[in-house]
């Protein structure tokens, strides 16, 4: 059987800068949870989130629905290449675990995993917002994930427990092995395009409510 693990886990709490950087003076302040440290040890994961994390908007980010945000750690070597980023560490894309044996393209919505003590669902692939872009200084790196499909995805929390890095991950059920977390993705950015298959993935039952409601608007 596959291998498939946490190799690292990161937290991190709210933070507010100043805006300001090298070359500009003048930007906004602004809110941001996506500096992620990285953790040692056993941690509490519960519904919402792991203890010690939290994120600034909550109307987009976190909640019973992203409570975890997972990132295949197979992205790193594109990415440190493509972003001329060759240090870039685990937890650099507000990861909450960085995982190892499990891609879009093999996970799918709905797949419940065991963690140590806990257990987990896939809700609905991530869709990274403009602080990443702004963490990195890179404009377009938010169309950049989506086009390639580097998404990652997020867990639910079926139940509570602590969890730790190097934890594997036991699939313990896939009731919709139809919906990959690739398919999902390229579902959303072709939902205007391809109206059918937008509702059809709208009934899953297993896919986080706002995603659900998006594609099942579509016309």
């Amino acid at each position: 059987m596959k291998e498939i693990k946490i190799l690292s886990v990161q937290v991190g709490l709210t933070k507010t800068l100043n805006g300001a950087t090298e070359t500009k003076s003048n930007e906004e302040p602004w809110t941001t949870g996506i500096f992620k440290t990285t953790l040692c040890g056993p941690v509490w994961l519960g519904k919402l989130n792991l203890a010690g994390d939290a994120q600034a908007d909550l109307s987009v980010h976190g909640g019973v629905h992203k409570a975890v945000n997972v990132y295949p750690s197979e992205h790193y070597s594109y990415w440190r290449q493509d972003l001329h980023l060759p240090d870039m560490p685990y937890g650099a894309f507000g990861e909450n675990f960085t995982t190892y044996g499990l891609l879009e393209d093999e996970v799918c919505i709905g797949d419940m995993f065991g963690i140590g003590e806990a257990v987990v669902q896939v809700s609905q692939p991530r869709q990274p917002c403009w602080k990443l872009e702004r963490r990195w200084g890179i404009k377009d790196l938010v169309i950049r994930i989506k086009e390639t499909g580097r998404t990652g995805w997020y867990f639910r929390v079926l139940k509570e427990g602590y969890i730790e890095a190097g934890n594997d991950l036991t699939l313990r059920e896939r009731p919709f092995p139809q919906w990959t977390v690739a398919t999902a993705n390229a579902i959303m950015l072709n939902r205007k395009i391809d109206a059918e298959s937008a509702q059809k993935l709208a009934q899953c039952p297993a896919l986080a409510p706002r995603w659900q409601e998006t594609l099942s608007s579509v016309k």
